[in-house]
């Protein structure tokens, strides 16, 4: 379960570091590596980040309670 979770937090990183590439440039790093933001593949890479974020989720209950320790 520990490597899952690593490897949902690699790719929200990953994800985050697009988003921000996207926003202040308007370069899409995925849709450069894996051939455009159409190509099969860069669809697939944003649809695993995508399924990472709502994994993620489950990590607020502990965050919260460490937060208030």
């Amino acid at each position: 379960m520990k490597a899952l979770n690593i490897i949902a937090l690699v790719l929200l990183i990953v994800g985050g570091i697009n988003w921000l590439l996207v926003g202040l440039f308007q370069f899409d790093l995925v849709a450069t590596i894996f051939g455009g933001e159409e190509a099969i593949l860069s669809q697939i890479i944003y649809v695993i980040v995508g399924i990472c974020a709502i994994y993620a989720l489950r990590f607020i209950p502990k965050v919260k309670s460490e937060s208030v320790s």
